[in-house]
């Protein structure tokens, strides 16, 4: 259409609410007679006209959706106000996937100094955040990319000085990252700081309501300044409404399990791709949000483990390793004993080089002096146990138990050993550093690894202070969100362990923002 037909049409304005007084007429909203906002799409399970409760069956200050890193973070700063903080948890457990994430917090410092005191080069705040913002091809917000980079460090220190999280003294430096910076707990799995936040949390007087799912968010009238007035939640089989007095907080996480909403964003997420996330990572705290008038950005990102355990896509504690290992000269290898992707690449690259094999699954290959740097050799033991590391004295004798040609494999180690030697990999392009190790004495080790679904990057819109947006731009008021169920931080790929930091930190924010919300 050329400028002048447009400029010859004559355009009616629209405001917010004749969009949504349009919308009472396709039967998706109801704004009067003590009905609920309600965006939901026509023909939804959700698009039934909902009544605002005439009655509360309680009422409380903040209540917390979720007990991962970001609800219990945000749960420590609400309840340390002194403000009545309560978590609702669907799962019988609390932790959803925060609980079984492989332990690793990216911050260019800690108050050990590690990176100094290990002698691991130079790193910053600018450095991480440039690294985080082109790890997602710049499609995150640099502001919201700022406030989590330069809170890493703080609330790093603050678990460990008040939820008694203890660090292993390494420091790795993963895929996508150009410097040491990726801590890792001592137990090696993100238990370590879910109890840590935990303890803080319980302690400020926040409780924890397990096997409680919110089935909506209640919020009266089309007139977009209205606030969340409470939820509606499934507890014992009986449906309740809970009043909230000073703000709801969305901590859910992300929608990795649920197949119908990862093809609707991106249909290349097909369903026979497996999943690292637990059960309950489904989504429908963003569906209900983006009902009571919610923005959502970004959903389309979603994000493969490359090193996934391939049959279940079990995201153990060997499937870190993989993840550990580039700082300090791990190998990835295909089933013909071939280098396949430069393994300092982030996640993405790595996932796409695996499938474009054709050949699942493939290997990372390591030896006995890497173990420290990456865990435990009693870690490896039990996964030799399970079947999940292969151990061997020789190259050749890994080819052969990994049914990999051996002459392929040994002169595709030989030559990597070569270029780090060399400082140069005219393959792949391979960032060597002074700490990596060559693959040149036993014992040797490999472990198979595939992609699966792991992370989904887009959510709700927020902004600097965790205030969920509207789809015309303004907050909603009384309603917070942060962590995986937002989006806007990572861009199209999330750097590893950028997810505790981003999550722990937002969630700090949006606690200490409900709390200060006025009754």
């Amino acid at each position: 259409m050329t400028d002048e037909k447009v400029k010859s049409q004559s355009i009616t304005p629209i405001s917010r609410r004749s969009v949504l007084k349009g919308a009472v007429a396709l039967g998706a909203v109801a704004v009067s007679g003590g009905l609920a906002l309600n965006l939901a799409s026509p023909g939804s399970a959700e698009a039934a006209l909902k009544k605002m409760p005439r009655k509360w069956d309680e009422t409380l200050d903040v209540v917390i959706i979720g007990s991962g890193f970001t609800g219990l973070s945000a749960a420590a700063e609400s309840a340390g106000a002194g403000i009545e903080t309560v978590i609702l948890e669907k799962m019988p457990v609390y932790g959803g996937n925060s609980i079984i994430n492989g332990g690793e917090y990216n911050s260019w410092d800690d108050e050990f100094h590690l990176r100094q005191k290990l002698n691991l080069g130079d790193d910053s705040v600018d450095l991480h955040e440039k690294d985080t913002l082109k790890g997602g091809d710049f499609y995150g917000f640099p502001e919201l990319v700022d406030i989590f980079v330069k809170g890493a460090t703080p609330s790093l220190n603050w678990m460990i000085d008040n939820g008694g999280l203890k660090l292993r003294e390494v420091l790795n430096r993963t895929g996508g990252h150009s410097a040491y910076r990726t801590h890792t707990c001592v137990e090696g799995v993100g238990r370590c700081y879910t109890e840590a936040l935990k303890k803080i949390a319980e302690g400020r007087g926040a409780k924890i309501r397990l096997n409680t799912e919110v089935t909506w968010i209640w919020r009266k009238d089309a007139d977009l300044k209205s606030p969340v007035e409470g939820v509606e939640i499934m507890t014992g089989g009986k449906t309740k409404n809970i009043k909230i007095r000073k703000a709801l907080i969305l901590a859910s996480g992300g929608f990795s399990r649920n197949k119908e909403m990862r093809q609707s964003f991106n249909p290349s997420i097909v369903p026979e791709f497996n999943c690292t996330n637990h059960p309950g990572a489904t989504g429908e705290m963003i569906r209900y949000a983006q009902a009571v008038g919610a923005d959502a950005l970004q959903l389309a990102f979603i994000q493969l483990y490359p090193y996934a355990e391939p049959e279940k896509g079990l995201l153990d504690t060997p499937a870190v390793y993989p993840f550990r290992g580039p700082g300090f000269g791990i190998v990835y290898v295909n089933k013909l004993g071939k280098r396949f992707v430069n393994e300092m690449e982030r996640r993405d690259v790595v996932s796409t080089a695996q499938i474009k094999t054709g050949l699942k699954p493939t290997y990372s290959i390591f030896n006995e002096a890497m173990i420290p740097k990456m865990g435990t050799k009693e870690e490896v033991e039990r996964g030799m146990a399970r079947g999940r590391f292969i151990k061997a004295d020789t190259i050749a004798e890994l080819a052969g138990k990994l049914s990999i040609p051996a002459n392929t494999l040994e002169e595709t180690i030989k030559n990597h050993n070569t270029y780090m030697k060399e400082g140069k990999d005219p393959d792949f392009g391979r960032q060597f550093t002074k700490v990596m190790i060559p693959l040149e004495e036993g014992p040797f080790y490999a472990i198979a690894q595939w992609p699966a679904v792991h992370h989904t990057m887009g959510g709700l819109r927020i902004n600097k202070d965790t205030q969920v947006i509207d789809i015309w731009g303004k907050p909603i008021p009384r309603l917070y969100a942060a962590g995986e169920g937002t989006g806007g931080i990572h861009g199209s790929n999330r750097l590893g362990g950028n997810a505790t930091p981003s999550c722990i930190v937002y969630g700090r924010i949006a606690g200490t923002n409900a709390a200060k919300e006025t009754i």
